[in-house]
């Protein structure tokens, strides 16, 4: 009988534990994402959405802003994901592609960064092609990395995953989806 005590303890701790898990990546984002030093946030926006929050996310990190900004800007056809053959659809098929930044996507100075923010929205439940293109441009070796997205309906995890298994020497954080993300939302994030 007390083992069967025993076990509906340990039960229902897993169980409060795992309703907990809702926060899980709250705290953990607190307690990992360190920023250090002086502050990049880096972001492609191909709507606007993006461009947004990492404008509120450099205001309360007080980090330089860049944007990733392709050489040939994307049309309303080019993302039309309804589409297989618009641009964005054929690069994202192709996920060797690198499509091309204006000034070639080089931070000059990069040295003096120690933490990195990458913000894009989520295609095709990934990364956009184009963040390669900038973080293969750049030696983030040695700096925080910490990726954030917005979406319409996907999260980050495949994308922060994805992204930490194509680059496995950098040192990323837990991500955040930022959708709609106010200044408030993100200090909570930051725990600042």
């Amino acid at each position: 009988m007390k083992n069967l005590f025993y076990l509906i303890i340990a039960f229902a701790a897993v169980s409060l534990n795992a309703c907990a898990g809702g926060n899980k990546q709250d705290k953990t984002d607190m307690q990992q994402n360190q920023v250090t030093g002086k502050t990049l946030v880096a972001y492609f926006s191909a709507s606007g959405v993006t461009e947004g929050v990492a404008k509120t996310l450099a205001e309360v990190t007080g980090g330089d802003l860049y944007k990733i900004d392709p050489e040939q800007p994307y049309t309303d056809a080019d993302l039309d994901w309804h589409d297989s053959t618009s641009r964005s659809s054929v690069e994202m098929k192709n996920l060797s592609s690198r499509p091309a930044i204006k000034g070639n996507g080089k931070i000059e100075n990069i040295e003096q960064y120690d933490t990195v923010f990458v913000g894009f929205p989520v295609w095709w439940y990934t990364v956009p092609t184009i963040i390669n293109t900038f973080i293969e441009a750049n030696d983030f070796n040695g700096k925080v990395m910490i990726p954030f997205a917005t979406s319409g309906g996907s999260t980050i995890d495949k994308s922060a995953d994805d992204l930490a298994k194509a680059y496995p020497t950098l040192n990323w954080q837990p991500g955040r989806l930022l959708n709609g993300a106010d200044e408030k939302t993100i200090r909570a994030w930051l725990g600042k």
